[in-house]
């Protein structure tokens, strides 16, 4: 899953990508180098952001659906907005990433009775605070129990399971030991809920605290993360760097 950020304030590419050409321009860089989805994200959830309307995020967001629906990747929208949701499912989006879990009053309403794929995401406080204090007695337990309510009462109202994988939320809410542990117990939260896992470490805080290194220089970083997820069950890596990514996948699954 390639990150394709419209936003001007996104924690690692902020402003990069906020013209339709530039996007449209990223989004064929990803598809040649191998992209199987791309996420196209109209707000920032970086530490920290700020809020923007929904016009403002449709604005972002649906042009970008209109001229790449027929690219034969598919297009996955981050989004925890209801209308937001209708509205790119409409447009033909393939699946919607909810950093919210799909919580919001509506949410279940506007995807329950369509087709598309959901992600269901972790993620303690909300991006303006959520990287403050985050405490856990037990957080790989914690996440699982989040996880399993939130899939359940998708599949109570009539989502099929088979339109669901789960994401732990890395860097949301959880502190660099938070997340080693997560990413450890991937296989085991697949195991225990029967779903995919999506992993999302690229150009985060966890590599920084790792490596030492600012956000633009995490590439490396980015790409051992990647492949500990996948070695630890991962189905969908959601990275910054496709190419990159793409190549160290296919020596390390020649080699490993």
């Amino acid at each position: 899953m390639g990150i394709l950020n419209v936003t001007p304030d996104s924690f690692s590419d902020g402003g990069r990508y906020a013209t339709l050409d530039a996007s449209l321009s990223h989004a064929e860089e990803m598809i040649e180098a191998g992209v199987d989805i791309i996420d196209i994200g109209g707000e920032s959830s970086r530490p920290g952001a700020a809020p923007v309307s929904l016009q403002q995020e449709l604005d972002r967001v649906m042009p970008l659906i209109f001229a790449l629906r027929d690219c034969g990747k598919a297009l996955s929208i981050d989004t925890y907005k209801p209308e937001m949701m209708r509205e790119a499912i409409a447009a033909g989006a393939d699946m919607i990433n909810d950093i919210n879990g799909f919580r919001a009053e509506g949410a279940l309403q506007a995807v329950q009775d369509v087709d598309c794929a959901l992600c269901v995401m972790h993620m303690q406080g909300e991006p303006q605070t959520m990287q403050a204090h985050p405490e856990y007695t037990d957080v790989v337990a914690e996440v699982r129990e989040f996880l399993f309510g939130r899939t359940s009462q998708m599949q109570q109202v009539g989502i099929a399971p088979q339109r669901l994988c789960i994401d732990p939320g890395f860097g949301f809410g959880k502190t660099l030991e938070h997340n080693a542990k997560l990413l450890k117990n991937i296989d085991a939260l697949q195991n225990d809920l029967g779903f995919p896992v999506l992993a999302g470490l690229s150009r985060k805080s966890t590599i920084g605290a790792l490596t030492g290194r600012p956000v633009e220089q995490r590439m490396a970083g980015s790409l051992a993360g990647a492949l500990a997820a996948v070695m630890h069950g991962a189905r969908i890596v959601r990275v910054h760097d496709v190419a990159e990514t793409v190549d160290a996948l296919k020596v390390w699954q020649a080699l490993a």
